[in-house]
């Protein structure tokens, strides 16, 4: 890891390591997720709204929650929906139930869009990960749930 980020120095400790190895990972595996999104004028972000909402169904979601179910922080989640909105994947609309609550659904267009990006993107989770045998793939799923849980217990409320 030390020669791949060109440190010199050794890390201060085995948890530095593993942090800024993960780190680096996901940077590395998230890059070719970013660059075949950007061919089809599409952000990561954009591609985590879209794949929310379909599981959703037709009732769609309000904001909040969409922001809740993000696999990355995006504090602007607003902007997100403008953009998607403009480009016509998304539709917003208000409840009757309660007017200020703005639902938000994947329209056509974006289930049009996530029906040509399921199997390259399947095929992009194969070629990365493919390599690891089933067992080394539920090893790190435990310790990866394990690490997420125990940062969740430590953060403030």
């Amino acid at each position: 890891m030390r020669s791949e980020i060109k440190q010199a120095k050794p890390f201060s400790s085995p948890e530095e390591e593993l942090f800024l190895s993960l780190v680096h990972t996901s940077d590395i595996a998230a890059r070719k997720l970013s660059d075949f999104l950007k061919e089809h004028k599409i952000s990561t972000a954009q591609y985590n709204v879209l794949r929310i909402l379909r599981g959703a169904g037709p009732n769609g979601l309000p904001c909040g929650e969409i922001s809740s179910r993000m696999v990355t922080r995006d504090p602007d989640i607003t902007r997100l929906l403008d953009r998607l909105e403009k480009r016509k994947l998304v539709g917003r609309s208000r409840l009757s139930g309660d007017r200020r609550v703005v639902s938000t659904r994947i329209s056509p267009d974006g289930l049009a869009l996530l029906k040509i990006l399921d199997k390259p993107m399947v095929e992009i989770h194969q070629q990365q990960l493919g390599f690891l045998s089933a067992t080394e793939i539920q090893e790190l799923l435990k310790a990866f749930t394990r690490i997420r849980a125990h940062l969740s217990e430590e953060a403030p409320e």
